[in-house]
């Protein structure tokens, strides 16, 4: 698909990655909502792309988890640019490491890694599909693949993020509807580096393994990939080439795959 004059949302595009393809968008001609739970780091993105490209983007805050913000979203997209073509299901949090995470942590998890972008595709498809023609982009990531030491809440969502994807794909692929589901690993964004200092080893040693894992990519790299993907309309996006030799490996041992990985995280814990 070419995404020039095309009308797309990107929730969580304050920054990072979102920010980056809500850029790389309207640089190629298309019509942005930018969504973000932070309403200034919205209204910043969208101030930044509209003095590049004016009158391609508006801001929107809104926690993009929930049906009335996607449905509001939507909303917006249609009287400034008109129907939305493209849905970028971009938000996304970590969470408490471990099996410290309480039920208010995974429920919070599944809402925003998970259950939005579920909301977001029981409002846009039904009207893609009467189109014929429409594109759902969902971020996981090599965590959904792979599964990441630490966090089980972020490590679990993401493998139902992809899931969802590829149902998605599965059911409405040959009524119009196009999904991508971005996979990348090492990001510079403050998923990957919080402001605030990590405390715990489990964390730490996630954190540890992703940067250790291969080059850390800026958000422009991976948008540009994000766009690329699009364009070949190709199903899973991965932005670390690797992610897929490892995604082979433990499909074919998952035995062998899993005594790797608690040897890696007995080394990792070892040396935070």
């Amino acid at each position: 698909m070419k995404v020039a004059d095309k009308v797309a949302i990107v929730t969580g595009a304050g920054g990072g990655i979102g920010g980056a393809i809500a850029h790389a968008l309207a640089r190629e001609g298309a019509h942005v909502v930018v969504a973000d739970l932070d309403g200034a780091a919205a209204k910043a993105t969208a101030d930044r792309i509209d003095a590049e490209h004016p009158a391609c983007a508006v801001a929107a805050c809104a926690d993009t988890s929930g049906t009335s913000a996607i449905r509001d979203l939507i909303a917006l997209a249609e009287k400034v640019f008109g129907p939305v073509d493209m849905y970028f299901a971009n938000a996304g949090i970590t969470g408490a490491p471990g099996l410290d995470a309480d039920e208010a942590a995974w429920d919070r998890s599944l809402d925003v890694n998970l259950r939005s972008h579920i909301r977001a595709a029981r409002l846009l498809v039904p009207g893609w599909v009467e189109r014929g023609d429409g594109y759902f982009v969902s971020t996981a990531s090599a965590a959904g693949l792979l599964t990441q030491i630490g966090s089980a809440t972020y490590s679990v969502t993401k493998h139902a993020a992809v899931g969802f994807a590829e149902w998605l794909s599965v059911t409405y692929g040959e009524q119009g509807v196009k999904v991508s589901c971005l996979c990348p690993q090492g990001v510079k964004t403050k998923l990957l580096f919080p402001e605030e200092d990590v405390v715990d080893e489990l964390s730490a040693a996630a954190a540890k393994a992703v940067v250790s894992a291969g080059d850390v990519l800026e958000p422009a790299q991976v948008a540009a990939d994000t766009l690329a993907a699009i364009e070949e309309e190709r199903f899973l996006i991965l932005p670390h080439p690797q992610v897929l030799d490892m995604y082979r490996h433990k499909g074919s041992d998952y035995d062998r795959w899993l005594r790797g990985m608690r040897r890696y995280q007995k080394s990792l814990l070892e040396n935070v």
